[in-house]
C-alpha cells in the first residue's frame, strides 16, 4: 500500500480543496460544446478554433495540465479568466494510459512532450500565428521544457510560465501527495506510470532535461511557486536558473496566500495576476492580495 498524505487539519486548506472538487464536478457534469477540429470547447469560450489573435495579443495561449490532470478541469477558473482580457486560449490532454479515462498526464514525459509539439502545430495552423504562450502547472509546467530543448519548440514558443513545477524533479512521496485531491486515483498506481518515474529527482528524464543548463535561447520563462507546496520540495527547486528567468514566489507579493500545490494550478488569483503580467510584460501591473 502506498503511504497516503495526512489528512489536512487547517480550516483554509478544507477550503481550498473543496472549490477544487467543486471545480471538478462542475466539469463533469457540464454540457461540452464542440468546436471546430473537433476539440472540447468550454461555456468559458476557450478552444475556440475560429479565434484570431488580436494585435493587443497575437499569441495563443496553450494551457498544459499537470499529473492526473486533464484538459478542462484543471483550467476552469485560468481559461475564462485569460480570455476576458482578450486571449485566444487553448488546452490539451497528454499523457494518456489506455483505459484509464480523465486522468492524465501519466505516460512517458518525452511521448507527452510530443503530443505537445502536434497540439501546438494545431493551434498555430488554425490561428495563424507565428508562435504561441505556454502556461502549465505541476508537470505541465516542466514537460514543455523538453519540447522546447529537444524538439524545436523553442522557434514555436515565445514564453513559458509555469505554475508549481517539478522542474529538477522531486520524490515519490511528493507525487503521492496528490492522490488525496483525485479520490479513487490510487488503483491507477498498481498500473505502468512512467511519468511519475520520469518525475523523480534524479530520474534519467530529469538528468537529461537540465544537463547543460536549464533554459534554451529565445523563450522567456516565469516560474510561479508557493512556499507551501507539499508535492514539488523543496519548492526552491522548481526555480530555473537562466538569462531570461523571472521566479516568483507568491508568498512575497501576498502574504496571507496560502495556496499550495494544487489550488496554486486550479483557483489562485494571485498567482493568475502574474501569469497574466508574464504573457503581456509591457502592461504588467502590481501584483497582491488583491489581484
Amino acid at each position: 500500500m502506498l503511504p497516503r498524505s495526512r489528512p489536512p487539519r487547517d480550516r483554509w486548506r478544507r477550503a481550498l480543496r473543496a472549490v477544487t472538487v467543486a471545480a471538478a464536478l462542475f466539469a463533469a457534469t457540464a454540457t461540452p460544446l464542440t468546436a471546430a477540429h473537433g476539440a472540447p470547447a468550454s461555456a468559458g469560450g476557450w478552444n475556440d478554433y475560429s479565434c484570431k489573435p488580436s494585435a493587443a495579443h497575437p499569441r495563443p495561449v496553450v494551457l498544459v495540465h499537470g499529473t492526473f490532470g486533464n484538459s478542462v478541469d484543471n483550467w476552469l477558473v485560468l481559461a475564462p479568466y485569460l480570455v476576458k482580457r482578450g486571449y485566444c486560449v487553448f488546452s490539451l490532454d497528454y499523457g494518456q494510459l489506455p483505459g484509464v479515462p480523465l486522468f492524465n498526464g501519466l505516460g512517458p514525459i518525452a511521448r507527452s512532450a510530443e503530443q505537445l509539439d502536434a497540439f501546438v502545430d494545431k493551434v498555430r495552423g488554425a490561428t495563424g500565428a507565428a508562435k504561441v504562450d505556454l502556461v502549465g502547472h505541476s508537470q505541465g509546467g516542466m514537460m514543455p521544457r523538453y519540447y522546447l530543448k529537444f524538439l524545436g519548440g523553442a522557434a514555436e514558443v515565445n514564453a513559458l510560465v509555469g505554475i508549481a513545477p517539478d522542474n529538477h524533479g522531486t520524490t515519490l512521496s511528493g507525487l503521492t501527495g496528490l492522490l488525496p485531491y483525485f479520490p479513487g486515483v490510487e488503483p491507477l498506481l498498481t498500473l505502468a506510470t512512467p511519468s511519475l518515474a520520469d518525475q523523480i529527482a534524479g530520474s534519467d528524464f530529469v538528468t537529461k532535461l537540465n544537463a547543460g543548463g536549464d533554459t534554451v535561447p529565445g523563450v522567456h520563462y516565469t516560474v510561479i511557486a508557493t512556499k507551501y507546496d507539499e508535492v514539488v520540495t523543496p519548492y526552491r527547486t522548481q526555480f530555473l536558473d537562466g538569462p531570461d528567468v523571472h521566479n516568483v514566489l507568491v508568498q512575497d507579493l501576498c502574504p496571507a496566500d496560502l495556496s499550495e500545490h494544487v489550488t496554486i494550478g486550479t483557483v489562485d488569483l494571485v498567482a493568475y495576476h502574474e501569469v497574466a503580467n508574464a504573457l503581456d510584460p509591457a502592461h504588467a501591473t502590481r501584483t497582491d492580495c488583491f489581484n
